[in-house]
């Protein structure tokens, strides 16, 4: 079993910046590629971002690429997304998600284990 828990969501102004962490546990975490989605009301999940626990490979969409940054610090076992130029199209839940395999890209059908989300509100 893994478990992950996110935190950082909050409501900000549109042009603001917003870091979420996505704290990591459970004795095989590590094996697992880590990503961020986020759901609209009234919109499917989506798929924000990814990266591996070792090595280089990580992920973004294309409508949060050169706007957020993934990132992740292995001792505190901990993956981070910084997101700014927040705008309100952004405005969303975000979860994060541990899968097998997500890197360009990760499908909410390859996740094995999902947070319970943080809402994200962005005002314009």
């Amino acid at each position: 079993q893994v478990q992950l828990v996110e935190s950082g969501g909050g409501l900000v102004q549109a042009g603001d910046s917003l870091r979420l962490s996505c704290a990591a546990s459970g004795r095989t975490f590590s094996s697992y590629v880590m990503g961020w989605f986020r759901q609209a009301p009234g919109k499917e999940r989506e798929f924000v971002a990814a990266i591996k626990w070792t090595g280089g490979s990580i992920g973004y969409a294309d409508s949060v690429k050169g706007r957020s940054t993934i990132s992740r610090d292995n001792a505190k076992k901990t993956v981070y997304l910084q997101m700014n130029s927040l705008k309100p199209e952004d405005t969303a839940v975000y979860y994060c998600a541990a899968a097998r395999f997500g890197i360009p890209t990760m499908t909410p059908e390859q996740v094995y284990y999902w947070g319970q989300g943080t809402q994200v509100t962005v005002s314009s």
